[in-house]
């Protein structure tokens, strides 16, 4: 009798555990439109600029900021962006990644696991995909922050909007978070692989290996943010990894923006100190980025190659983000059964 129900009655879903891959987002077309909605949410939210009146930073950003910078965003984004798709590479990547794991889990675990993928910032939304596990019978969710290292800019924001939804909706599922993995042995063996493959399709022995990370305002780590310190931390892990020399690999922190002072050294004055003191030969590679983006593709591979060949040096190669690799799925994969042991 416990199975009865009445010809009306809803369909019911088998019961089923979510996965959400969450990235931080990128506009959805090559406009100054989609741009100034993109970077007027992504700088709007408070976990990101930490700006004490928040009405005084609206009008900062909906008037003069995003006039200046919206032009400046759409020409880098002109340069990266894949025509053929009509997309960013960001979008392409992480929708591969949500496809390859939802692959490997139908493989494994048949229809007892749903997966998919969002952006904190822009679409698809959380919210959107959150409505999408519910419609689809998921009682217990993963959520997993595509960020090695843990900044309340990122990381916490995320899962901020997980939460922010679900107290807007009746359902509530079971929740668990993916933590930062900046440690995790899966993912420094996934970033030494990626960093000897590359290596190995080079015609020349670098004289210097840079890990570039993006920066944060320096008051947010005075205040707390232990991010800074997860850097280091993969920086000193992936150098014991491949068994380098003491300062074979530095670390620095690129995308600095406005007058605040940031976490450094600075990617672009440490390339051009290196070229100055005579480096001709530079790999960087990103470790805090899971794909590539403007931040990797533009900023480093495009804009850095140049300032470090303007001064002097004769070759530079940038290691590609983990993506949807090999490497990177399994690390993705194995974090994500990590974090749901018991329910799938």
């Amino acid at each position: 009798m416990s199975d009865f129900k009445p010809s009306d009655h809803p369909k019911v879903h088998r019961k089923k555990t979510g996965v959400l891959l969450i990235a931080l987002g990128t506009p959805l077309e090559l406009t100054k439109k989609s741009l100034r909605s993109y970077l007027s949410e992504f700088l709007g939210d408070p976990r990101v600029v930490e700006f004490p009146n928040r009405f005084l930073w609206k009008l900062i950003l909906n008037g003069p900021l995003l006039t200046l910078r919206v032009p400046k965003s759409l020409k880098a984004y002109a340069k990266i962006w894949d025509y053929d798709l009509d997309e960013s590479p960001l979008r392409t990547i992480t929708r591969e990644q949500g496809e390859k794991l939802a692959q490997d889990f139908q493989e494994r675990y048949g229809d007892t696991v749903r997966v998919d993928w969002a952006f904190r910032y822009g679409s698809p939304s959380i919210e959107a995909k959150l409505e999408e596990m519910r419609k689809a019978g998921v009682e217990r969710l993963v959520c997993f922050a595509l960020y090695p290292q843990y900044s309340a800019s990122t990381t916490a924001s995320s899962y901020d909007e997980v939460f922010r939804v679900l107290g807007t909706m009746r359902w509530q599922p079971a929740i668990r978070t993916v933590p930062a993995y900046f440690e995790e042995p899966v993912f420094i063996k996934a970033l030494a692989d990626s960093v000897k493959q590359s290596l190995s399709t080079l015609d020349f022995e670098p004289d210097h290996i840079v890990a570039s990370y993006h920066s944060i305002p320096k008051e947010y780590w005075d205040k707390g943010d232990p991010y800074p310190c997860h850097c280091f931390k993969t920086s000193r892990l992936l150098s014991k990894e491949m068994a380098w020399q003491d300062d074979f690999l530095l670390t620095s922190f690129q995308s600095r923006v406005g007058p605040k002072e940031w976490v450094g050294p600075e990617t672009e004055a440490l390339t051009i100190k290196l070229a100055q003191q005579g480096v001709k030969k530079l790999v960087v590679l990103t470790p805090a980025f899971s794909a590539d983006c403007l931040e990797t593709l533009e900023e480093i591979n495009m804009e850095l190659r140049e300032i470090f060949l303007e001064q002097g040096g004769e070759k530079f190669h940038m290691i590609p983000c983990l993506n949807a690799s090999e490497a990177g799925m399994k690390m993705i994969s194995t974090l994500v059964q990590k974090e749901a042991q018991g329910w799938i």
